[in-house]
């Protein structure tokens, strides 16, 4: 299958042996190892990723598995999405590696295969550990769980915390429904070095990939375009910690936003959908610091779609504006 599947955000096959019992096969090497060596248990000589690494990381992984799901043909599910197998080439460049678990996705009119339920838990989609029935909706989920890895540095699965904490989603969830308490998402290794505004945009598109219900979760595309805006927003660290930092975006106008916002609430840009928790991704202000304005924003009942259309929107909006400077696309040589 790796043989066959070509992409700069894929591990490339060099070769591989099958004489008499010997069963190897041969990788491009990956001289910086994986993203859990930079995430978890660092040694004190370590120095953690920084916000825009991080940002960089996520943003080519979920290119990667944009490519299984929508440009190979039957699609792949990879079905062991994780940060052990996120490897790492140069300057943190990510690759997908170990595809020892994929498997050729739903063809024609069929919307999943059924499989034995395998995969590492705590990164495992719920109705894909419950009935076996995968779809690439299950590996987004996986992708959600990553994602949040690389937000807060904790572990999918830490029997070392508190009873309440050893479960990353679980644990993080609740969090969700406070504004107040987003920056306690972030890792405190990154000792306040993060803007703000893109905690909360991030934080949005990690909680759209770890709905519940498989319907509520984005399709991998409208990831990478979200995920494409964020790492190119480059945060200075001399900045003050933790500050809300304004991105070129804000100066759209403000009708083309909200008529782009009603094309993709009417499905016309294929955006996922669902139902669910209504983000504020703006970062905010004092205004909206308020309990009603805070109640407001973080209603359960509003649609997510308007999160999803708001992750779509930075990516297009700053992609048009690079190409309206004759910049070129935000893909740059990794398309």
């Amino acid at each position: 299958m790796l043989s066959l599947l070509h992409h700069p955000n894929l591990v490339s096959l060099i070769g591989y042996c099958a004489d008499g019992d010997q069963r190897l096969l041969v990788y491009e090497f990956m001289p910086l190892g994986s993203l859990e060596d930079h995430l978890h248990d660092l040694p004190p000589d370590k120095e953690p990723l920084d916000w825009n690494t991080r940002m960089t990381i996520a943003s080519g992984a979920a290119k990667g598995l944009e490519h299984l799901h929508d440009k190979a043909n039957p699609p792949v599910i990879y079905r062991d999405f994780k940060s052990s197998n996120i490897l790492l080439k140069d300057n943190f460049f990510p690759k997908l590696s170990d595809f020892g678990l994929a498997k050729l996705g739903p063809t024609g009119d069929k919307s999943h295969v059924s499989t034995r339920v395998m995969g590492t838990y705590g990164y495992c989609a719920p109705e894909y550990a419950m009935t076996g029935q995968l779809t690439v909706k299950s590996d987004v989920y996986s992708f959600g769980v990553v994602f949040l890895e690389l937000i807060t540095g904790r572990k999918a699965i830490d029997s070392t915390k508190p009873q309440g904490e050893q479960n990353l989603v679980a644990w993080a969830r609740p969090l969700f429904n406070d504004r107040r308490k987003f920056a306690k998402l972030a890792d405190p290794s990154l000792q306040g070095q993060f803007p703000m505004r893109g905690l909360y945009q991030a934080l949005a598109v990690a909680s759209m990939c770890i709905q519940e219900q498989a319907a509520g979760r984005p399709l991998i595309g409208d990831v990478v375009t979200a995920l494409s805006y964020l790492a190119n927003q480059s945060y200075d660290p001399g900045t003050v910690p933790g500050q809300i930092h304004r991105f070129g975006a804000d100066s759209v106008d403000r009708r083309n936003k909200d008529d782009r916002v009603g094309r993709i609430f009417r499905n016309e840009d294929g955006a996922g959908g669902g139902s669910g928790q209504k983000w504020d991704v703006d970062g905010g202000s004092e205004k909206e610091d308020s309990p009603r304005e805070t109640a407001r924003m973080l209603n359960r009942d509003l649609d997510r779609e308007r999160a999803v259309a708001e992750a779509k929107m930075w990516g297009e909006n700053w992609r048009d504006k690079r190409r309206q400077n004759g910049q070129g696309s935000f893909d740059g040589g990794n398309e």
